[in-house]
């Protein structure tokens, strides 16, 4: 993949590859950085892109280990909602649903945002994060399950 490639792929995914940093770190700086270091790290190892493998799935297996180790390296706070204003997710606060977030394991949490909020198929979370299909459905179903008691515990 050319330099030229590069910049056009990088253009196109790189609202996509943000989306998912800032649902996973949970901070506009960081996940801003994540995406940046993530295309640095692609862009250097373009020359070992095999086109076998979808772009998509490349970039965002990146991506997933930048925001791993970011996660890692330091325990995520959520952004605090600006004072006076109401975010609401249907009945359920922003913080909230951070808080309830933070409840959940971080490979689940990470395959969580990849497919609710890009969209991918198991089929594509299971190559990005080089784990089984089986893996993937049932860390989602365990993540979900695990959110899902969060939200209610905050209900109830």
């Amino acid at each position: 993949m050319d330099e030229r490639a590069f910049t056009r792929v990088a253009e196109e995914y790189a609202g996509r590859l943000y989306a998912v940093a800032y649902r996973l770190l949970r901070n506009r700086a960081d996940a801003e950085d994540a995406v940046q270091r993530a295309l640095m790290k692609a862009f250097a190892a373009r020359a070992s892109y095999s086109p076998r493998w979808a772009v998509s799935t490349w970039l965002y297996r990146v991506l997933s280990n930048v925001c791993i180790d970011e996660l890692r390296r330091r325990r995520p706070c959520p952004e605090p909602a600006p004072s006076g204003v109401a975010h609401h997710t249907g009945e359920i606060d922003r913080v909230d649903l951070a808080r309830a977030l933070d409840a959940v394991p971080r490979e689940a949490r990470l395959l969580l945002a990849l497919h609710y909020v890009n969209g991918l198929s198991y089929r594509e979370l299971a190559k990005i994060r080089g784990i089984s299909v089986n893996t993937v459905e049932s860390q989602l179903a365990r993540g979900k399950a695990i959110l899902r008691k969060a939200l209610e515990d905050k209900k109830g």
